[in-house]
């Protein structure tokens, strides 16, 4: 249990949260939004590729996923009250990218 504590503080600490409470709500839209992302791919390739024959159509799906993605994520966030979390997380994630392009 004191191991359980100790990473869920030291997500606390990292993410700059204030209650244990908020990282375990936090770590709950990253759950729900993965299982979300994961129950929409198969409907998803079975309508865009039935055959599942095309090597580039998975290429393009984990690709055009991401936005997918973050936008899920933003939708849990708000609906369990951690949007402000979620869109400061999503505003430093991308000025990563436009970083890495400069």
């Amino acid at each position: 249990m004191e191991e359980q504590q100790g990473f869920l503080q030291r997500l606390q600490a990292r993410w700059k949260l204030k209650s244990l409470v908020q990282v375990v709500l936090v770590l709950v839209v990253f759950a729900c939004t993965g299982f979300t992302v994961l129950f929409l791919k198969r409907p998803i390739v079975s309508y865009f590729n039935p055959a599942n024959d095309n090597v580039w159509f998975s290429v393009a799906y984990y690709v055009l996923i991401f936005p997918v993605y973050n936008v899920i994520l933003l939708f849990y966030g708000f609906i369990f009250g951690q949007f402000e979390f979620f869109w400061a997380f999503e505003k430093r994630l991308f000025q990563r990218f436009k970083k890495k392009k400069d």
